[in-house]
């Protein structure tokens, strides 16, 4: 099962993307207020969020995409944006963080809370950070 919005690289935009993944995963049988929908949010919120503020071009939107892989279960997430040149480090090497810092920890949330993350870069001109996570029936 799939599914696919674009939407505006803003905070607005970020926060619409967490509400439709949550709706979209209660209409594939995971309820708002389960674990998987909960870990869900979080994970799409921090990609959202990062496409909105390291992603953003002006004009542009980012690309939210779910993917469910019923048979395991498994959900991957992947939010595209059009900063290709940002990349994030790769997974297993975050820097640390300083614990007096007011934001830096998202991709360390994403590498706690999922299976596998990444990055894919499908053209010139857009990137994709993605994540997988499983889910509880």
């Amino acid at each position: 099962m799939n599914y696919g919005i674009r939407l505006p690289a803003t905070p607005t935009g970020a926060r619409f993307a967490r509400h439709c993944a949550i709706g979209k995963l209660h209409e594939w049988g995971w309820p708002p207020d389960s674990d998987a929908s909960h870990t869900t949010a979080l994970l799409v919120a921090e990609l959202a969020t990062n496409a909105a503020l390291h992603g953003r071009l002006r004009g542009r939107e980012f690309r939210l995409k779910l993917t469910l892989y019923p048979e395991d279960p498994a959900l991957r997430i992947e939010v595209t944006d059009a900063r290709p040149e940002r990349r994030p480090p790769t997974p297993g090497r975050l820097p640390p963080v300083d614990p007096d810092a007011e934001s830096g920890r998202g991709l360390l949330l994403v590498e706690s809370l999922a299976t596998h993350w990444g990055t894919a870069g499908g053209d010139p001109y857009t990137k994709t950070v993605w994540c997988e996570v499983a889910l509880k029936l």
